[in-house]
């Protein structure tokens, strides 16, 4: 909020010095926060191609597997970048089970005579 005021009032012939000696900020964080807006409103060309391959892969790829596939198109980045990234964008992994276990207790088929021993001797205890 603060770097926002020294912006305002400097493109009204303010000195950026002396704005921030008033407001009690550092000379370097208003430059630092103002290089970081800017840098954000460029649109990352891997970012654009990290979300194309997770769309690609049905939400299943890891970052490592990202990488792999952001790479096979030409760009290279790195893996701890790649992560930052997919945090920001809000992109995770869905694990996908191989298979259900399924039981169907309610079936017409005739019971095996062992498991109704076993049935009849548990219903005792």
């Amino acid at each position: 909020m603060s770097f926002q005021l020294v912006e305002q009032l400097q493109q009204k012939a303010v000195p950026v010095n002396q704005m921030c000696r008033v407001l009690g900020i550092s000379r370097s964080g208003y430059y630092t926060a103002r290089k970081r807006d800017q840098a954000q409103l460029v649109v990352c060309e891997a970012s654009v191609h990290m979300k194309a391959a997770f769309a690609a892969s049905g939400g299943a790829y890891g970052s490592r597997r990202l990488r792999t596939a952001v790479a096979s198109r030409g760009i290279v980045i790195g893996i701890y970048r790649l992560r930052r990234l997919m945090r920001k964008h809000g992109l995770r992994s869905v694990w996908k089970r191989k298979f259900v276990h399924t039981t169907d207790s309610r079936h017409a088929l005739p019971i095996s005579p062992k498991a109704m021993l076993i049935k009849v001797s548990a219903d005792r205890f």
